[in-house]
C-alpha cells in the first residue's frame, strides 16, 4: 500500500519554528569589541537584532548594524550560531547568528539609534563579557574564537 503524504501546506505547518536574530562582531584596531547599551534592558549587547519575516540573517545583520550604530558594513563570514531553548514567555527557541563585520579605524563615526540605545563603547573582550547579558557571553567568546581560527562555532 503506498504511503500517503500530507499536502505541502499542511506538512510545512507541522514543522518546528524558531525566532531568529543577527548580530555583528565589530572591533577596533586594538581588538576592542563594539557593544551597545539598549534602553529597554539592563545589559549591553552586540549591535544587531531580530530577523524580520522572510529576511536572510546576514541581511538582517547588515540592516541592524546600520540602524543601531550608523555603520554601512557588509557582513563577512558567519562566526557563531547560538541556540537558546524556549523559556518563560518565549515558547520557541531562539537562534542568534553572529557575523564578522570587521575592524574599524579610529576615525569611524558611530551614530546611535536614539530610540533604542543609550550608549556604545569599544571595550576589551573581558570587559564586554562582564557587561553583556550573561547568557550572551558564550556567543561573544565563540565569535572571537571563530574569527581567530576561521571555523564557525555552534553555541548552546
Amino acid at each position: 500500500m503506498p504511503q500517503e503524504f500530507l499536502p505541502p501546506e499542511q506538512w510545512f505547518a507541522t514543522l518546528p519554528t524558531a525566532y531568529l536574530s543577527a548580530f555583528g562582531l565589530i572591533t577596533d584596531e586594538s581588538g576592542n569589541v563594539l557593544i551597545v547599551d539598549p534602553n529597554y534592558r539592563e545589559h549591553w549587547t552586540l549591535p544587531g537584532g531580530v530577523v524580520e519575516d522572510g529576511e536572510a540573517p546576514h541581511l538582517a545583520c547588515e540592516r541592524e548594524v546600520a540602524e543601531e550604530v550608523g555603520l554601512r558594513l557588509t557582513p563577512g563570514p558567519l562566526l557563531a550560531v547560538h541556540w537558546s531553548a524556549p523559556q518563560g514567555v518565549r515558547p520557541k527557541p531562539f537562534l542568534a547568528f553572529v557575523f564578522d563585520c570587521g575592524t574599524v579605524g579610529p576615525a569611524t563615526e558611530i551614530t546611535l539609534q536614539a530610540e533604542e540605545l543609550d550608549g556604545y563603547a569599544f571595550v576589551e573582550p573581558e570587559k564586554a563579557a562582564r557587561l553583556l547579558f550573561p547568557p550572551f557571553v558564550p556567543r561573544l567568546g565563540a565569535a572571537l574564537e571563530a574569527r581567530r581560527t576561521g571555523s564557525a562555532a555552534y553555541v548552546m
